[in-house]
C-alpha cells in the first residue's frame, strides 16, 4: 500500500473523529431547543446486567392498604388477582446498533448484548472484546487461544465466569491455553471493573468478564403463556400455575473467509408447568488464517504462502440443564462439555507442529428464592464443579516427524459455592438502606507433568499443587434520594495453598549444588474495601466517583512454578515468599444513555504496592535449571517478583443520532482509550497496550443496521527494558450491513431472522498486537468477510 494512500486513511479517520467533536459540541448547544426524534428511531432500550452487584433493587407495587405495606402484604398481593396491580405493558425491542451505556452502577461496565455477539462473531471472549475501550485480547493464538485484558491487567487480575460461576480452565495459567466459554452458546458478555468485582474475589482488580446464557433457564420459554405475576419482580410462576408445553429453538450460523471457518450451533428451550430445559450444541472449524504479509519480524527464511502457519483451529461443545419452579423461586442444574484441537502460530510452534488438544466437563446449580419474610428479599446461590485437561502435543525433534506427541499436560480440578443474602430495603431515616450478605468457598487442584524428563525435579511447569480459599463480603447500598445512591463494600477472605519449589540459589544462577523439592505451605488473609457515589446530573448525566482498597494474594503460579513456558519463552522461577499484593484505586466516570447523545467517560488511577510480574533476569535457560546462562539457550528466565507501580488511564465512547434519513437515523461514534503504566522507578510495566483512538459512521431502523467504523492504534514505544520491543500502530477497518425480521412461520417454520455481512481489517493491514507474547512471529488475519444467520423458532 502506497505512503499516499495510508497518509489520505490517517487524515480520513482524523477528519471523521474532528466530525464527530463538532457534531457532539453542536449537540450540547443546541439539545435544549431541539424538538424530540421520532419515536421509533430513537427509543433507547433499558439495559439489563446481571453481574455487576448482588444488590438487585425491585420495583415496588402498589396497595391499597399502605398500612400493609410488609413483605406478606405484597406476597398475598400475588394471589389475589382481583386486588392486584396489573403488569405494565412490555416495552418495544430495542433496534441494532445502539450503544449500550449503564448508568446505574458505580463504574463502567462494558456489555455486549446477544445480537452484537451474533454480528461480531469471535471464537474467544479476548476476540470478541478486542476493540472495546479499555479492553483487548491476549491473542497468543488468534482465534483459539485470547484472554481478556482490562486497562493493561490480565490473567491473575481478571476473573472470567459462567452463569455466576468461575469458567474452570487454565487459560489463567498460560497464555496459549483456550478460555473455555465460546461466544457461539453466549448470549450476552458484561465486563465489570471498580467496587462490583469484590463479588468474585480479590483476584478480579483489574475487573471481572461475565459471560451469561440460558442452561439453567430462570424463567420458562417465550412462548409459553405467561403466569400472573401482578407487577411483582419474581420470575417464578406459582406452585399450582398451569402452562401448557412450550418449545422454542434458534440456530446460530457464520462462514469466514479470512480462514475459510465454518461455524454452527442449535439451542433449544422447551418447559411446562414448573418445568424449564434447555439444550445447546455447538461446534466451529478453520484452517490457516490469511495474512497480509511476512510475519516472522527476525526471520526471512521460511516459506509462508500468504497464511499464518500452523493457526487452524477447531472446538466444539453441548450442554444440557434444567430448572424446577416453585412458590417464589427456582432451582436449576447443567452439565457442559467443552471441547478444543487448536495450533500454535509462531516460529516454534510451527516447527514443532504444536497443538492444544483440551477438554473440560463443567457441572453448575444455580437457585433464587423469595422467602415470605420481612427481614430478607431473595436468597441466592451458585455452585459449580469443573474437569479441565489439555495436552500440548508436538514433535520433540522437528527432524523426525515419528517425534510426535504429549510434551506436556494441564489439568485444573476446581470446586465452588457462592451464596448470597439480599435483605430487605429498611428505612434509617438519612437514607434508605439495602444489604447484600455473601458468602464463598473454593478449592483448586492444579498439575502440569511432562513425559520428556520424567522423574525429574524440573517435570512440568510445576508440580501438582492445591489451594483453599473461604470468603465473606458485604454490599450495602444507600439511597439518599432519588438523585443521589451510595454503595459500601468489604471483602475478607483466607487463602491457603500447599506446593513444592525447588530450593534456587539467591542469584537464581546454578552453582553446581544439587537441589531438592522443598514442601511450601503459605497462607493469606487479604482485606478489601471500597466506596462509592452515584449522582444524577443534569441533562440526562450521570455521574460516579469511587475508591477501592483491594489486597490479593499471590496464586499458585506465581508462588510454585520452576520451568519451561513455551507461551512466554520464559523458564519461569516462582517466589515462595511472594507478600499480599495492595490496590489502591480511585475512578471518576460520567454516563448518559439517553438519546440522541449516549457516551461514557471514564479516568482512573491505580497504585500497586508489592505487583506481582515476572522480572526478567537477562539469563537464558532450557529446560532444566541446570542449563540457566548457557549462551543461546531458547528460553528467558523469569523470577516472579515485586515492585511498585502505578497504572492511570482513560476511556471514552459516544454515539451522536445526528438525524433522520431515508426512513431511518444516521450518526456517528467515536472512541478513545489509553493507559499508561511504570514501576516506581519510572521504567515501564512490559506489555502495555497502545494508545487507541476510533469512529466511525451508522445507519438504522427497525430492520436494518449499516456501519463502517476506523479504529487506529498508535505505536507502543513504551517498553520494558529487557526482552520487549517497540511495536507499530495500525488501522483497523471494519464495515458491516445486517437485517433483522420477523418472519411468516407458513412460510419458513421460524418466526424471526438475522443475517448479515461483516468486513474485518478491510484496509489488509499488518496488525500485531503489542500485549501478545509473540506478536513479532504472528500477524493477526488480513481482509476477510463474514457471513451470518441466526434464525429463532
Amino acid at each position: 500500500m502506497s505512503f499516499q494512500l495510508r497518509r489520505a486513511q490517517r487524515l480520513g479517520g482524523a477528519s471523521l473523529l474532528l466530525l464527530g467533536a463538532a457534531a457532539t459540541s453542536a449537540f450540547a448547544q443546541e439539545s435544549a431547543q431541539a424538538p424530540v426524534q421520532d419515536k421509533s428511531s430513537t427509543e433507547i432500550p433499558a439495559v439489563t446486567v446481571t453481574a455487576p452487584s448482588p444488590i438487585v433493587r425491585r420495583a415496588v407495587v402498589p396497595s391499597r392498604n399502605a398500612g400493609r405495606g410488609t413483605r406478606t402484604a405484597r406476597v398475598r398481593s400475588r394471589e389475589q388477582a382481583a386486588e392486584a396491580t396489573p403488569a405494565a405493558a412490555a416495552p418495544a425491542a430495542p433496534q441494532q446498533g445502539v450503544l449500550p451505556v449503564v448508568t446505574n452502577q458505580f463504574a463502567t461496565v462494558t456489555v455486549v448484548p446477544n445480537e452484537e455477539i451474533r454480528r461480531e462473531g469471535g471464537g474467544q471472549l479476548g476476540d470478541l472484546l478486542f476493540s472495546k475501550p479499555g479492553i483487548t485480547g491476549s491473542s497468543f493464538a488468534p482465534g483459539a487461544s485470547s484472554r481478556p485484558i482490562i486497562r493493561g491487567l490480565d490473567v491473575n487480575r481478571v476473573g472470567i465466569v459462567e452463569n455466576g460461576t468461575n469458567g474452570g480452565g487454565a487459560s489463567d495459567l498460560g497464555e496459549d491455553h483456550f478460555v473455555p466459554i465460546d461466544p457461539l452458546a453466549t448470549n450476552q458478555v458484561e465486563v465489570v471493573r471498580g467496587p462490583a468485582a469484590l463479588r468474585y474475589g480479590s483476584t478480579s482488580i483489574g475487573g471481572v468478564v461475565s459471560a451469561t446464557n440460558n442452561r439453567i433457564p430462570d424463567a420458562l420459554p417465550a412462548c409459553a403463556p405467561s403466569f400472573q405475576a401482578y407487577g411483582l419482580p419474581t420470575k417464578a410462576p406459582l406452585a399450582s400455575a398451569a402452562t401448557s408445553p412450550c418449545v422454542t429453538a434458534e440456530t446460530r450460523t457464520a462462514f469466514s473467509s479470512v480462514d475459510r471457518g465454518v461455524e454452527s450451533s442449535v439451542l433449544l428451550d422447551t418447559g411446562g408447568g414448573n418445568f424449564a430445559f434447555h439444550a445447546d450444541a455447538y461446534g466451529r472449524t478453520t484452517s490457516d488464517y490469511s495474512i497480509p504479509s511476512y510475519p516472522y519480524l527476525n526471520d526471512q527464511s521460511r516459506p509462508v504462502n500468504g497464511r499464518q502457519p500452523n493457526s487452524a483451529t477447531r472446538s466444539d461443545g453441548a450442554s444440557i440443564g434444567g430448572s424446577y419452579f416453585f412458590q417464589g423461586g427456582y432451582i436449576g442444574a447443567s452439565i457442559t462439555q467443552n471441547d478444543s484441537l487448536y495450533h500454535i502460530p509462531g516460529i516454534d510452534g510451527a516447527d514443532h507442529k504444536t497443538r492444544i488438544d483440551g477438554h473440560q466437563t463443567k457441572i453448575n446449580v444455580k437457585g433464587e428464592y423469595h422467602p415470605d419474610a420481612a427481614a430478607i428479599d431473595t436468597v441466592r446461590f451458585w455452585a459449580g464443579a469443573t474437569d479441565y485437561r489439555h495436552n500440548e502435543i508436538g514433535l520433540a525433534d522437528p527432524a523426525d516427524l515419528n517425534s510426535d506427541g504429549i510434551r506436556q499436560t494441564f489439568t485444573n480440578k476446581e470446586q465452588e459455592i457462592r451464596t448470597e443474602v439480599q435483605l430487605t430495603p429498611f428505612n434509617a431515616r438519612f437514607a434508605e438502606v439495602t444489604t447484600a450478605l455473601g458468602f464463598q468457598v473454593g478449592h483448586q487442584e492444579l498439575s502440569a507433568p511432562s513425559p520428556d524428563n520424567p522423574g525429574t525435579l524440573f517435570n512440568g511447569l510445576w508440580d501438582p499443587n492445591n489451594s483453599n480459599r473461604v470468603a465473606g463480603y458485604a454490599f450495602n447500598e444507600f439511597k439518599f434520594t432519588e438523585a443521589t445512591r451510595a454503595q459500601v463494600a468489604g471483602r475478607i477472605e483466607h487463602v491457603e495453598l500447599h506446593g513444592t519449589t525447588p530450593d534456587f540459589p539467591a542469584d537464581y544462577l546454578p552453582d553446581g549444588t544439587p537441589q531438592a523439592a522443598v514442601s511450601r505451605n503459605p497462607s493469606f488473609t487479604p482485606k478489601s474495601g471500597s466506596i462509592g457515589l452515584l449522582q444524577d446530573l443534569p441533562g440526562g448525566m450521570v455521574g460516579s466517583i469511587t475508591a477501592q482498597y483491594v489486597e490479593r494474594a499471590p496464586k499458585a503460579a506465581e508462588l510454585f512454578s520452576r520451568g519451561g513456558h513455551d507461551a512466554t519463552a520464559t523458564f519461569d522461577i516462582g517466589n515462595p515468599n511472594l507478600t499480599i499484593e495492595t490496590a489502591k484505586s480511585l475512578e471518576l466516570g460520567v454516563r448518559r444513555a439517553a438519546a440522541p447523545f449516549r457516551f461514557e467517560a471514564t479516568v482512573y488511577y491505580t497504585h500497586f504496592d508489592n505487583f506481582i510480574y515476572r522480572r526478567l533476569t537477562g539469563v537464558s535457560c532450557n529446560d532444566d535449571f541446570a542449563s540457566c546462562g548457557t549462551p543461546g539457550a531458547e528460553l528467558n528466565q523469569a523470577v516472579y517478583s515485586q515492585r511498585n507501580a502505578n497504572f492511570r488511564g482513560g476511556e471514552f465512547q459516544s454515539q451522536l443520532d445526528v438525524g433522520a434519513f431515508q426512513g431511518g437515523i444516521w450518526g456517528i461514534e467515536n472512541q478513545l482509550d489509553f493507559v499508561r503504566a511504570t514501576f516506581s522507578d519510572g521504567t515501564n510495566v512490559p506489555r502495555i497496550p497502545p494508545l487507541r483512538m476510533g469512529g466511525g459512521v451508522f445507519w438504522r431502523d427497525d430492520n436494518w443496521l449499516m456501519r463502517v467504523n476506523l479504529l487506529h492504534a498508535f505505536a507502543q514505544n513504551n517498553v520494558a527494558a529487557i526482552a520487549e520491543t517497540p511495536t507499530a500502530g495500525y488501522n483497523l477497518l471494519k464495515a458491516e450491513i445486517s437485517y433483522k425480521t420477523k418472519l411468516d412461520r407458513n412460510w419458513f417454520g421460524a418466526r424471526e431472522m438475522m443475517a448479515g455481512i461483516v468486513g474485518n481489517n478491510l484496509l489488509n493491514e499488518n496488525i500485531r498486537n503489542h500485549v501478545s507474547y509473540t506478536k513479532d512471529e504472528v500477524l493477526m488475519p488480513g481482509i476477510g468477510v463474514r457471513a451470518f444467520a441466526n434464525f429463532k423458532f
